[in-house]
């Protein structure tokens, strides 16, 4: 069975929390991000997408499953031990 998915459009939603968190841990929170240029929200993004970032591995192994071996290698080429561990047999490196 195939569906048509030709007029299906996927958009991108931002959500607002209200979390209940000390106002001095705030300040105090604002003042160290402050000295790296980063914002409270930004801060709190960034955890929650390190969170996440195991889904992200699981999207990219499922990738790379459905698209292994689907390259086209230049007509001729082979491969080679010699070629795959060149940098390797260059040891130690300056």
């Amino acid at each position: 069975m195939r569906f048509d998915t030709g007029y299906v459009r996927t958009y991108t939603v931002q959500v607002n929390i209200t979390l209940s968190i000390d106002e001095q841990l705030v300040e105090r929170a604002r003042e160290k991000l402050r000295a790296t240029g980063k914002s409270i929200n930004q801060e709190i993004r960034e955890h929650l997408e390190h969170i996440v970032g195991d889904d992200e591995v699981e999207r990219d192994i499922e990738f790379l499953a459905r698209t292994a071996g689907l390259g086209k290698p230049e007509a001729g080429w082979k491969w080679n031990r010699e070629d795959a561990y060149e940098d390797r047999l260059k040891w130690p490196r300056p």
